[in-house]
């Protein structure tokens, strides 16, 4: 047994926040409550976005979806909406991600791996094919190619005839995440936050109720960073993107209130509670003091939460269920607007379809069987998550003052010299062995991993990649181009070219381009030729 003197040492977080054995209110003694805290959906909305939250509405079922063709994961939609998801979320595969064909000689072997395969608006009208498309709301998992992949759904919108004001989801759009996070980059970090931002200001005036960026801090946690690296790095992300959207003399408020966060959720309970609450009170103090918007809407930051892939293990996988609801339950308490629960099985390959069932059996059951939305924010007051909100804010303002250093006052410059530096790599990559180091020594418990193995060989019907979909694709996209007019795809690109190098908004011109049947590969080309290839530096 342990005497009373180790009883006493404070334990840490997973990020390396100190965790005291017992919290009194002399830890909070210098919060102010309804300055810091508040109340449900007014300012600084540290307990919720909005006053009723679960009470008023659930949060979004948005499992992901996506591999093969795109009448495969079109099969995969209906599979979900028919188990009670609500919601729609696209993953593409490898080749799309970074903005080349199916028949590019480094897309071979990827087509349709670990996403859905798009090459031309054919491709989007299929994925959509008796999808309402102003009755769900879709969520788009792209970044650099994301101005081809908008314009795509746009064009299958306007030749359904379905007005873009009727049109509800969110397109990633997360360039500068790229470069430390999913690393699917297909242009620089300069030339790809112009694209992002072309995709702000077209769809604030033309498209009025869709996200244009979902600011990602899941990938940058999927990377290895901590909760405060992720928290960090993803307000300063965002703040570099309404820098790039003000520099348009877009009034903030006219842009703010469209653009949405994406988190991951970690095993550490209440960390992750407050990383969440103190994201929120973050953006809503950012966006009025700094960027002087005076709509709510502008403060009021929205996030979509997915369990951590990360932390599943192959070892005794059905374990991960666990896991999945402990950071499903975090996401809730920490008052997300959307819900992806990773696949048990996603260690080994995209999830199948008994997993996704599974996860979404394990949202209904939070929020109909566990009492939690019976009230709104219920650990809002613990003095012990009221302190570690503010812990985890004071050490996140650390890095993003470092980055605004960088960046001689502005954040947009701060973001852009530190993923050229690769500063924000190296922080990440310092904690990611950190953490390794942890659960190599044991220090770290990962239940069936470094303790507490099982012997008992757990079997699973894990998913079937068929191999054929790659050539049917390729097939598929011959085709397109067989049946196009080559002189119209000759003349949209050209004028891309053109515009591109005129420095205007890209988003018209990849509209025609997209409408006239040029593919994804075809337009990424093009802007490489205005914009130049891009290397990454490597940092490790």
């Amino acid at each position: 047994m342990p005497n009373a003197d180790e009883q006493e040492q404070p334990k840490r977080s997973l990020s390396g926040l100190e965790v005291k054995p017992v919290y009194t209110p002399e830890d909070i003694a210098q919060a102010d409550f309804d300055r810091d805290v508040g109340q449900p959906g007014e300012f600084p909305f540290t307990r919720g976005p909005y006053p009723n939250m679960y009470r008023g509405r659930l949060w979004t079922r948005r499992q992901i979806a996506g591999f093969g063709t795109a009448q495969a994961t079109n099969q995969r939609y209906r599979f979900l909406l028919e188990h009670g998801q609500n919601g729609i979320s696209t993953d593409f595969d490898h080749p799309t991600l970074t903005g080349y064909d199916s028949d590019h000689e480094l897309a071979e072997g990827e087509v349709g791996r670990l996403g859905v395969a798009i090459d031309s608006v054919r491709d989007m009208d299929d994925l959509f094919l008796d999808i309402p498309l102003d009755q769900v709301s879709v969520s788009l998992t792209i970044n650099h190619p994301a101005i081809v992949l908008m314009s795509m759904f746009l064009s299958v919108a306007r030749d359904r005839n379905v007005p873009w004001d009727s049109l509800r989801g969110t397109v990633q759009n997360d360039s500068l995440k790229e470069f430390h996070g999913q690393k699917t980059f297909a242009l620089g970090p300069a030339p790809s936050l112009k694209l992002t931002t072309d995709i702000v200001e077209f769809c604030t005036k033309h498209v009025p109720n869709w996200y244009t960026i979902s600011i990602s801090g899941y990938h940058i946690r999927e990377s290895g960073s901590d909760a405060v690296q992720e928290l960090a790095f993803t307000i300063a992300q965002g703040m570099a993107y309404v820098e790039s959207a003000l520099e348009r003399d877009l009034p903030v408020d006219s842009f703010a209130p469209r653009l949405s966060f994406f988190f991951g959720c970690h095993n550490d309970l209440f960390e992750e509670v407050a990383k969440f609450r103190a994201a929120r009170r973050m953006w809503a103090r950012i966006l009025k003091d700094r960027y002087r918007a005076e709509k709510p809407e502008s403060m009021r930051l929205r996030f979509h939460t997915q369990t951590l892939g990360s932390t599943l293990m192959r070892q005794d996988p059905q374990n991960n269920i666990a896991r999945g609801t402990l950071q499903a339950l975090a996401a809730v308490l920490g008052g997300t607007q959307s819900l992806h629960v990773s696949g048990f099985d996603e260690a080994f390959d995209i999830p199948s379809e008994e997993a996704m069932r599974m996860s979404l059996a394990t949202q209904l059951i939070l929020a109909h069987e566990s009492g939690v939305t019976n009230t709104v924010d219920p650990l809002g007051g613990s003095i012990f998550v009221e302190s570690m909100t503010n812990d985890m804010e004071e050490a996140a303002w650390e890095y993003i003052n470092k980055i605004e250093e960088l960046g001689a006052g502005s954040v947009k410059q701060g973001m852009l010299q530190a993923i050229e530096t690769g500063y924000i790599e190296r922080e990440i990559a310092r904690s990611a062995y950190e953490y390794q180091l942890k659960i190599e020594s044991g220090d770290q418990v990962v239940v069936g991993l470094n303790q507490y193995q099982s012997e008992n060989n757990q079997k699973l019907e894990l998913f079937q990649f068929d191999p054929e979909e790659e050539d049917w694709q390729m097939a598929r996209l011959a085709e397109t181009r067989s049946k196009r007019s080559d002189a119209d795809v000759k003349s949209a690109l050209s004028s891309l070219k053109q515009t591109a190098t005129d420095e205007r908004n890209l988003m018209p011109a990849v509209l025609d381009s997209v409408s006239s049947h040029a593919t994804e590969g075809e337009i990424l080309d093009t802007l490489r030729d205005v914009y130049g290839e891009y290397t990454d530096p490597g940092v490790f």
